[in-house]
């Protein structure tokens, strides 16, 4: 049941379905950036999603390997999208890279997700586009 929750999780990022991401969500979810930024609450993820989405509308993950230890899950993959701007050059705003994940299930629900993932080439885009 616990696989089936992260695959249903992933496939609601990969859609861009928050409704569907907050659903799948405890309610004290927390979400860990790449650079320990914490942010709590189902709400409030709701709201960082919808924000995230918005800069990248197409961003996917792709996982290319998971293990797991009862609840707790171990992910490897891609991460990708295109930042959007008002320049928005062909192509150039175009990203992929490596990036890893960690997940905790509690009562069928994601209760912790936490990505790994050098954001320099995503942080030098949005720069060269403001």
């Amino acid at each position: 049941m616990n696989t089936k929750v992260i695959l249903d999780f992933v496939d609601a990022i990969n859609r861009a379905d928050v409704v569907s991401m907050v659903e799948l969500m405890a309610e004290d979810h927390t979400f860990v950036d790449s650079r320990d930024n914490r942010m709590t609450g189902k709400e409030n993820l709701k709201q960082g999603w919808v924000g995230y989405f918005t800069l990248f509308p197409d961003y996917k993950i792709e996982i290319t390997g998971m293990l797991h230890e009862e609840s707790l899950f171990y992910m490897v993959g891609y991460a990708g999208g295109t930042y959007k701007s008002m320049q928005n050059e062909a192509n150039t705003n175009y990203w992929r890279i490596p990036a890893a994940w960690t997940a905790v299930i509690q009562n069928n629900k994601v209760q912790v997700w936490q990505v790994y993932a050098d954001n320099g080439v995503v942080i030098d885009i949005i720069n060269r586009n403001q």
